[in-house]
This record gives structure tokens, sequence and C-alpha cells, in this order.
């Protein structure tokens, strides 16, 4: 008689561990691939992202570059320091970008992810309208385009050493030069198709080198409240550090912010941003406290970790 041969249950793979949120579920996949020396560098912007995350280099959702800032009338840079650091120095020129034109920002280089960077992306407008939460419509199309126009005209300059470095031929141990990068290189509307033809430049890959990027929850994103641009704010500002508890003093917040109103109105907007995320339990808690110095500090609590 054959004796019938018996197979043994095997484990899930742990990227597809269903008790692990969509975010913890990327970044395990980003660290196997990166362990295996597997990321690839020289073609796509975004390795290992899923449809439910959007990513924005950590150096660019750490300063203002994208700030809460009212839709009305907005301030001009040129060559302003946003970030310096020992590695990085980040200047901008352009007019100031808001949350709304950061979420079209990181859809759009989602979007360059899926094609060797540098060659033409087709973006069906109105499926870009819906990708970020909003309707499709003549006003929304007109915003659209004006969304276009900024990006393509902001640029930033970045000195950068070390891991960051940007110049792949740069002799070892010379000096960083400076790099000058538009946000997007190029956005042709097709009328008749009702398309953007998108193009980026493909040194970007290095400002998401080494897995040095966030990575943002997109559909929580997406439920957070109208008038809630500052908690958009801070859900970047979070996810750029693995600290469970971290801590930033009001006065460094509301700079990064762009907020001119005093103190004690953005003490309050702070506060109902902070709720808005534990609503979403994107934040497990916060609060305001003082600290040994004098100063308010914002301690926040990530959730999940």
């Amino acid at each position: 008689m054959t004796k019938r041969k018996t197979t043994q249950p095997t484990s899930p793979p742990q990227d597809l561990d269903e008790s692990l949120s969509p975010v913890e579920r990327v970044k395990r996949k980003v660290a196997q691939a990166k362990a295996k020396g597997q990321i690839p560098t020289a073609q796509h912007t975004l390795p290992g992202l899923e449809e439910a995350m959007r990513a924005m280099p950590n150096h660019i959702a750490r300063c203002s570059l994208f700030a809460p800032v009212a839709r009305g009338r907005k301030k001009l840079h040129k060559d302003t320091l946003l970030l310096e650091t020992p590695s990085v120095v980040l200047r901008f020129w352009g007019e100031q970008l808001d949350e709304a034109q950061a979420d079209v920002w990181m859809q759009l280089m989602y979007e360059a992810s899926k094609a060797p960077l540098g060659e033409p992306i087709r973006v069906n407008r109105a499926q870009l309208l819906r990708s970020i939460g909003r309707h499709a419509g003549k006003y929304e199309y007109e915003w659209l385009r004006r969304t276009a126009q900024a990006l393509s005209w902001a640029m930033i300059s970045i000195v950068a050493s070390g891991k960051y470095e940007i110049d792949e031929k740069k002799a070892k141990g010379s000096q960083p030069a400076e790099k000058l990068l538009h946000m997007i290189d190029g956005y042709d509307y097709d009328p008749e198709l009702e398309e953007y033809v998108l193009r980026v430049d493909p040194r970007w890959r290095h400002l998401y080198g080494n897995g040095e990027f966030a990575l943002i929850d997109w559909d929580k994103r997406l439920q957070i409240g109208q008038g809630q641009d500052l908690a958009k704010s801070l859900q970047r500002l979070i996810v750029t550090s693995a600290d469970t508890e971290q801590r930033y003093t009001l006065a460094y917040l509301k700079k990064r912010a762009q907020y001119e109103s005093p103190m004690r109105k953005f003490r309050e907007a702070l506060k109902e941003a902070l709720h808005e995320l534990e609503r979403l339990g994107i934040l497990a808690g916060s609060g305001i406290e003082a600290s040994g110095k004098g100063q308010e500090v914002a301690v926040l609590r990530r959730a999940g970790k």
C-alpha cells in the first residue's frame, strides 16, 4: 500500500502578514529588498510602494517647502533657506506651496514611479483629481492648471554630502556641489485626451535613495477633515521619524507651518490638528507641555508603534 504523502502547512510570507498595517507592510518590504540589494535606484523614484501609500523625501517632508498656508496671495521665495543640517542645505525659488499642492505632487511622483524616470507619463486630469480626493469640474481643472504651473516653476537647490549626495560621478572626498531641481520637469496638457504628460528629473531618485523617504498613509490623509491642513502637515512630519514619542517646540512648528498669526491662535489650531490626527488613529495621544527651558513643546505619540 502506497503511503500518502502529507504536506505541512506553511506560514504566509512576512510581507503578506495581514496583522500589519499598510505602512508597516511597505516598510517591511522596503527593508527586505534593501537587505538583499534589490532596491532599484537607476529607474524608479519610489521603490517598494503600494497603492495605499505615497512618499516624500524626508528632507522635503520636514521643511516648509509645502505648508498649511491660506489659498489666497502667497509669498514668493527667492533663494530662501528651508533646511540646513551638517549633510544637507536646501533652498527654494518659487511661489509658496500649500498642502493641497503637496497632495498633487505626491500623486504625480507616485505616477512617475511606474516608469523609468525622465520618460513621459500620461495622467488623466479627472483621475488625478479623484486620486487626491477632489471632484472633477471646471473650478478644479483650473485649480489643477495653476498647481501644475506652480510645481513646474518651483525649484530647489540642494547641496548634499554622504549618503544624500546626488552626483554619482563625483570624486570621493571632493566638496559637494549645488544641484538645482524643479519639482516637476514638464507638465504638458493634451486637450484632446484631457491628459497631462508628466516628466520628472531622474536625479530625484537620489533624494529617495537609501530608504530616506517618509511613507504617508494615503487613505487616512484623504480622510483628514476640510480646513485641517495643519493636520496634513503634521502627518508628513511625524512619519519622517521612527520614534514612538516625538517632541517639537511650538516655535519650530509655527515657523515650519509658515503661520503668521499670534502664538495663541497657532496653539489653538495645533490642538485641533492633533485631535484630528488622534481621531484618525495617526496619533495615539498628544499634548502640549512646558520644557525645562521655558518653551512650550508638543508631545506626539505615534499610533501602532
